[in-house]
């Protein structure tokens, strides 16, 4: 039996106007897989899977739509979905 193993997940709380900043952080980090921004009462507002390849100016409709969503809200949960094979950034010596 080959099972695939589970993302790792990670949640951060921030004000609306701060979303796209850490989004724009989370990106850089590397090894996002997906990220999901909830409203106040946990409700998704948004999803957005990330793929390798995705860099440059393919990323400025996902954070326009990213910021859109922030500003419908006062406080913003983000989900963070990370590969599981990558290094840590605490990892890296």
């Amino acid at each position: 039996m080959n099972e695939q193993p589970r993302p790792r997940t990670q949640e951060f709380t921030i004000d609306g106007d701060e979303v796209v900043a850490k989004v724009k952080e989370l990106i850089h980090e590397g090894n996002i897989r997906r990220i999901t921004i909830k409203n106040e009462e946990g409700r998704t507002m948004l999803e957005v899977p990330l793929t390798i390849g995705l860099i440059g100016a393919a990323l400025l409709p996902v954070l326009a739509a990213i910021g859109a969503a922030a500003a419908l809200a006062t406080r913003c949960t983000i989900v963070v979905e990370r590969e599981t094979g990558a290094p840590e950034a605490d990892d890296i010596t």
